[in-house]
């Protein structure tokens, strides 16, 4: 089991081999503050550690590398989210997988309820320092494309709802109509995104006193 020191020498280690924070973020399940605190906490990185709240953010770790490094087990949850989609939702003609975790996943999705793949590559990716939002995300153009399609969109994690809420928004502006969205964890317990139905296999929720 992880405990927080894994984490800041495993924050540590990818931002020494130049992965962006967002990609920590989203290689680690944790939102762009708690990457920050991690890789800050560790003295083998450059990072200015006061420029980064020294209060520990509220976040929850989530490892499902048990199920990401085998394929059998990976294709298994993807099945159970295309479940999922198909009890709730009819007529999709393209599965959109967010990168990087949310692409193997919306690949079995699409295999199982017969639809176009398409994959987004979130703004935070690129996300290194300064403002987030003069980055842009993108569609690759290896796969089909979102114009006139309905779409479900694909993640393994919800912890803020940001990505999901880009995603969709991309959607939008491309021509496409976000239908639903599947996830495997939802830290947020979310009902809907910016109007569209978001269904999760496990819902996290956190007490505190």
């Amino acid at each position: 089991m992880k405990n927080v020191d894994d984490l800041i020498s495993d924050a540590a280690s990818l931002a020494n081999r130049g992965v962006s924070k967002g990609e920590i973020a989203d290689e680690l399940n944790v939102s762009r503050e708690t990457a920050s605190w991690l890789i800050a906490r560790n003295k083998s990185t450059n990072w200015d550690s006061k420029s980064v709240e020294q209060k520990k953010p509220h976040d929850i770790h989530v490892d499902w590398s048990a199920i990401g490094r085998d394929s059998t087990r990976l294709t298994n949850v993807g099945n159970a989210m295309a479940d999922i989609i198909a009890n709730q939702h009819e007529d999709l003609s393209l599965t959109v997988g967010i990168e990087k975790a949310g692409t193997p996943l919306a690949t079995t999705v699409a295999q199982t309820l017969d639809t176009s793949l398409a994959a987004y590559t979130p703004r935070k990716h690129q996300w290194e320092r300064g403002d987030i939002e003069r980055h842009d995300g993108s569609f690759s153009r290896n796969f089909a494309s979102v114009s006139g399609r309905d779409c479900c969109i694909i993640d393994d994690t919800i912890t803020s709802g940001t990505t999901m809420y880009e995603t969709i928004e991309a959607i939008n502006d491309s021509g496409g109509n976000p239908v639903a969205a599947a996830v495997l964890i939802d830290k947020q317990g979310v009902d809907s995104i910016n109007g569209v139905p978001v269904h999760s296999l496990i819902d996290v929720l956190s007490i505190t006193a």
